[in-house]
């Protein structure tokens, strides 16, 4: 799948070995006749500390009216995009389903190289939210990603061509690797995730030329009976008791932010979830079970923690503290400070002195009931009765969708204001006295069916919105609200620009100071990706990655494109006066066959809906309400129905992405959950009418 071009790049000029890397924040002209020199996103959050702020100000508050499609390219995908595109020397290196990259001509949109790893479609299976990849990493003449299946791949980003590739996790375990890698000091680091399947968190370096690993940081400790594999799961272990927590992995897998400090040496990385959910269930004697839910500091050079911050001691919520990552120098009671930003899912939007740890604020972003404050002494929330499910079930906000997900932030060297895509939403959590660890299944400790009923009746709610909030004040300085609660990632800009995607198909450019829209235009497929803008030739490019993805795509939500178009994945870029045409996905088209007799027994139905609850809702949807990145099953055809424990037991489709449940699921299951769907089909059948 390799389209070499890159000898036409080269003499198009856009790689001429003399030309020199620009700054991140250049963005000055160099003379009258000049033009500007271009400018790269050279990294994920554009600079080591993940700021997701731009220089360039040629778009700006004046001119952004002039906005339009320069370019496009298909990425031929039809699952989740959430990468955030890299450009260096006129080259974008973008990231699609499945763990493959493009390489693109940033000016041009021509191809240059794809690099397709290979990854087995059976190990879609574990990915939870879907089979994405938020980016690569670009390091000289290396670039690197981190594949669906474990692997950290190097590439010669001017060929195409595999450098070296590591297995980074057990191939016996249901890892997974979505997030994008980061280089540091000579290291390339990744984490992975699993959680939810029950897996042990960790975080590793390895050396960029050679992949040799440098060091491995485990977040969760393992067996007690067994010797520490670092120092520092000295502290971790009396925080875990009882239970047999390494039987079920424990959690705490690292499986998206990172950011870096040069000067101070270290590495920040986020640390998930528990495995599973419940700490009533995973560690029952108590404890606060580090490194959970926690902020670390890791040495570079060493892999040795620094300094820890646990957002949720014990937690019990599914509240990650693996969201955005972001480092910035705040003038606060008169002194510089250098600062730790995140807002994770907890609601809490914490300001931490990256140095030390210290704790400087703790503040709500939005509504809560899990929790009264933060105590600004101890550094540990407060927890009130209403999170509280241990003998009954309650609706707690957030829920585990979070005040805020992986969508990125951005902070405004302009504005000094951190701009969250947040969202309000609740959860029933009821805790499953009946729990026994499912190697090939989920394990949240969640009673799912205690909480239907009362789901249906009292459902939680949800809303979006975008918040532009002030770190000093404490306080939001202006927010907007949305009719869905996902919203996408951020990009801020010296022309005082905001820019979003959204699930509904809009891209928008809101004014900095105050949000107002000065600029928007509509697309046929959803964005959750995060902008990102660049210079080439004097002329500036707003680029983002388009195609909705993960939970939120499975979940039914009535302001998103998805439900309207097929979500073909693809890059939209923009400039001042660009004139190209927005390409238009596939109308969506879903009329529902004729349907056979149901004779199964109300004992199967209910059968085959807890196989589907277990096995099939994660990617086809809860309850196969909603399942647009892969097929409605409520509208399976004939021909499906006939072979459907093929499909299931044997892996029929699994070149497809489709794959085998052999190993847990019989044939006689298959026909079970083949007559939930169609007792489904028949429920839709009766709301169509």
């Amino acid at each position: 799948m390799r389209t070499l071009l890159w000898a036409w790049v080269l003499a198009a000029g856009l790689l001429a070995a003399c030309s020199e890397q620009t700054s991140p924040d250049a963005g000055t002209d160099t003379g009258a006749d000049a033009s500007p020199p271009d400018v790269d996103w050279p990294l994920y959050g554009h600079d080591p500390g993940e700021m997701r702020y731009s220089a360039l100000d040629e778009i700006n508050q004046d001119n952004v009216g002039e906005l339009g499609l320069a370019w496009s390219y298909e990425l031929g995908s039809t699952r989740g995009v959430e990468a955030t595109p890299i450009v260096v020397d006129g080259v974008m290196y973008v990231s699609a389903p499945w763990s493959i990259v493009h390489a693109i001509d940033a000016k041009s949109g021509a191809p240059v190289w794809t690099f397709d790893p290979e990854v087995n479609r059976q190990w879609g299976r574990w990915a939870c939210c879907d089979v994405i990849n938020r980016g690569v990493a670009v390091d000289g003449g290396r670039l690197f990603v981190g594949a669906l299946d474990g692997r950290l791949i190097a590439v010669d980003r001017r060929t195409g061509d595999e450098i070296w590739s590591v297995q980074t996790t057990p191939t016996d375990k249901p890892y997974t690797i979505t997030g994008a890698p980061r280089v540091a000091g000579g290291k390339v680091i990744i984490g992975n995730g699993g959680a939810e399947y029950g897996v042990r968190g960790y975080v590793s370096a390895y050396d960029v030329a050679t992949g040799e690993m440098a060091w491995r940081f485990y977040t969760v400790p393992g067996n007690p009976e067994e010797p520490l594999e670092h120092p520092d799961l000295e502290i971790a272990m009396p925080t875990w008791s009882g239970g047999q927590w390494w039987e079920i992995g424990g959690g705490g897998t690292v499986w998206d932010s990172m950011a870096h400090d040069p000067d101070l040496g270290l590495i920040y990385v986020g640390v998930g979830n528990g495995s599973p959910w419940s700490r009533y269930i995973r560690s029952p004697g108590g404890g606060d079970n580090l490194f959970l839910a926690s902020i670390l500091a890791i040495d570079v050079e060493t892999g040795r923690l620094k300094w820890h911050y646990q957002t949720v001691p014990g937690d019990n919520w599914d509240y990650t503290a693996t969201q955005h990552i972001m480092l910035a120098d705040l003038e606060m009671d008169g002194e510089v400070r250098k600062v730790l930003l995140q807002a994770p899912k907890n609601g809490f939007l914490y300001v931490i002195d990256r140095a030390d740890g210290e704790l400087l604020s703790a503040t709500p972003y939005v509504a809560m009931n899990w929790a009264s404050h933060v105590d600004i002494e101890t550094g540990r929330p407060v927890e009130i009765v209403d999170g509280n499910y241990a003998n009954e079930m309650k609706k707690v906000y957030p829920g585990p969708t979070g005040a805020h997900s992986w969508q990125p932030m951005s902070f405004s060297r302009r504005t000094n204001l951190l701009y969250v895509p947040a969202h309000d939403t609740g959860y029933w959590f009821s805790n499953d006295d009946d729990f026994e660890y499912n190697p090939a299944g989920g394990n949240l400790g969640m009673d799912f069916v205690a909480t239907e009923e009362i789901w249906n009746a009292d459902p939680p709610e949800y809303r979006g919105h975008l918040i532009a909030w002030d770190p000093i004040a404490k306080r939001p300085s202006w927010q907007k609200r949305f009719d869905g609660y996902f919203n996408g990632g951020l990009l801020s800009t010296a022309g005082g620009l905001l820019f979003q995607g959204k699930p509904d198909g809009s891209i928008t450019a809101y004014r900095d100071s105050d949000g107002e829209v000065l600029w928007q235009t509509e697309s046929t497929t959803g964005l959750f990706a995060p902008p990102v803008t660049y210079r080439i030739d004097g002329e500036q490019y707003v680029a983002i990655a388009a195609g909705m993805g993960g939970y939120e795509a499975v979940e039914y939500n009535p302001s998103r494109i998805i439900n309207e178009y097929h979500n073909e994945g693809r890059v939209l870029v923009f400039k001042l006066g660009g004139t190209a045409p927005m390409p238009v996905s596939l109308k969506r088209e879903q009329v529902l066959p004729d349907l056979p007799e149901q004779t199964a027994s109300v004992d199967v139905i209910a059968e085959g809906k807890e196989h589907y609850r277990t096995y099939c809702g994660a990617c086809h949807g809860p309850y196969a309400v909603s399942g647009l990145l892969v097929p409605d099953l409520r509208y399976l055809s004939p021909d499906k129905r006939t072979i459907f424990e093929y499909i299931v037991v044997d892996g029929a489709f699994r070149e497809l992405g489709m794959p085998s449940f052999g190993d847990v699921l019989t044939k006689e299951d298959a026909r079970a959950i083949h007559a939930y769907l169609l007792q489904r089909s028949y429920e839709l059948k009766e709301e169509l009418m």
